[in-house]
């Protein structure tokens, strides 16, 4: 799928001035909610998760590109068939092996946040699974080192990490707005970064985050 149909070039205009996270690892975080959340109608709601976060708010057509590929992720993941042909945002095989690397480790990276600020439980199995993804996320490579494997190992990871999302979309949905990281906030409440300001600990994400990082070396 090259960077126009996937989308690559879109995102990489309309976040161009917004330096937070690689639009891969936004990808990622974002896919991990929809996997459990249904998306969210207003603008409003992304951006107080994305402030609760402790990230700056990205101009509005970013804003909309984020909310209308969400409302398309989750409607996507919540019909059997249609999930299998979800894809996670990465450069197309023009893009050097190094870059698409990097590309699928920070997206890996976002989804494990995402997933994790939904307070969902993890089974065996799909710890089992988060695990790898922990590893994926936790690759080192500089740009002028081979990949191990190369393309083959590159499509390999590339294959599990797209099945990530489809694997775990079986669950409920529930509003984004209910998530423990933001529900019962009053309209006046502080986030996590102005919090932070003040030189107030935030309280800590829910254990599932620390569940799937046990894998994942510092």
């Amino acid at each position: 799928m090259n960077d126009d149909i996937s989308g690559w070039n879109d995102w990489e205009k309309a976040f161009s001035d917004w330096t937070d996270v690689t639009i891969s690892e936004l990808h990622g975080l974002m896919t991990g909610l929809m996997t459990v959340c249904h998306a969210p109608t207003k603008i409003e709601e992304w951006e107080q998760l994305l402030s609760e976060l402790s990230f700056s708010i990205p101009n509005e057509a970013a804003l909309t590109l984020l909310a209308e590929e969400a409302e398309d992720t989750s409607f996507q993941l919540k019909d059997k068939d249609d999930a299998y042909q979800y894809s996670p945002l990465v450069p197309d095989d023009e893009h050097d092996l190094y870059e698409r690397v990097m590309a699928l480790k920070q997206w890996a990276n976002g989804f494990m946040t995402g997933f994790g600020v939904t307070d969902c439980t993890l089974t065996a199995e799909e710890n089992v699974m988060f695990s790898d993804l922990a590893k994926i996320g936790s690759i080192r490579i500089d740009p002028d080192d081979e990949f191990e494997g190369g393309e083959e190992s590159y499509l390999y990871l590339y294959e599990f990490v797209r099945m990530v999302p489809v694997s775990l979309a079986v669950r409920p949905r529930k509003s984004m707005m209910s998530l423990p990281l933001i529900a019962g906030l009053a309209i006046d409440a502080k986030t996590a970064k102005e919090l932070e300001q003040e030189g107030v600990k935030p309280n800590p994400l829910p254990p599932v985050v620390d569940i799937m990082n046990q894998d994942n070396p510092s």
